[in-house]
């Protein structure tokens, strides 16, 4: 679906979003999982914007430390929690609904029904003209991304960038503590390489003067043999 308004607005407008947006919106979520296929509720409910993958339960031990987003169900239609979906993207004039106490927004579309028709063309949604409740101006995601792409503003609702470049910071400052130690590890090991062999060179120099000395001291003070009587007169 972005890949065909990208060839109405053209490319550059495209190369403003980023890879996970993209991939979520275009992605089939509720397959079974290929890597875990003999698995008991292996469902991809999950998507990782870290890899742009789709995760089952027995995937997420392995991106533990990723960006994850759980998709769900409402009405055949997939879904995101709307505080979960204002965390990566700005989700406001976005149709929520609600379902099990929370409130949800559409990924995509939704399908035209009865109402659509017969709806006033004040409450429509600007991309996709389905019926609206006041004051919302988009049905889904999809359709909110679709118009900022058209109108060249994509970027001002995109959240996860921000998260994105600290990540990227980081990893480069762990890149340089990685250095750093390195360095600071061999300069480390040649002093102790040094400390050694000063000391075993110390203790050899002492053993050397300690036995000299004990040489020495063994011709000065030589020990008087035994002692002999003169004989008797």
């Amino acid at each position: 679906m972005i890949n065909k308004l990208a060839k109405k607005v053209g490319s550059d407008s495209i190369t403003n979003i980023p890879k996970w947006l993209e991939v979520l919106l275009d992605e089939k979520f509720f397959n079974s999982c290929l890597v875990h296929e003999y698995e008991k509720k292996n469902e991809e409910n999950t998507f990782c914007l870290d890899c742009c993958l789709t995760l089952c339960i027995h995937c997420l031990p392995s991106h533990q430390n990723h960006k994850l987003l759980q998709i769900r169900r409402y009405i055949y239609q997939d879904v995101l929690l709307l505080k979960e979906a204002n965390k990566v993207l700005d989700c406001s004039f976005v149709q929520p609904y609600t379902t099990n106490s929370a409130k949800v927004v559409l990924l995509n579309q939704r399908p035209i029904s009865r109402q659509d028709i017969k709806c006033s063309i004040n409450y429509t949604c600007i991309t996709c003209h389905k019926s609206l409740q006041r004051p919302n101006k988009f049905c889904s995601i999809s359709c909110k991304v679709q118009h900022m792409i058209s109108c060249s503003n994509v970027k001002s609702i995109i959240k996860y960038q921000k998260f994105i470049s600290n990540c990227e910071s980081l990893l480069k400052l762990i890149e340089d503590q990685k250095t750093s130690s390195s360095c600071s590890t061999s300069t480390s090991l040649v002093a102790v390489t040094l400390k050694s062999s000063i000391t075993d060179s110390n203790h050899t120099s002492i053993n050397v003067s300690t036995c000299s000395s004990a040489s020495d001291g063994s011709c000065a003070h030589r020990r008087k043999g035994v002692p002999r009587r003169s004989p008797l007169c």
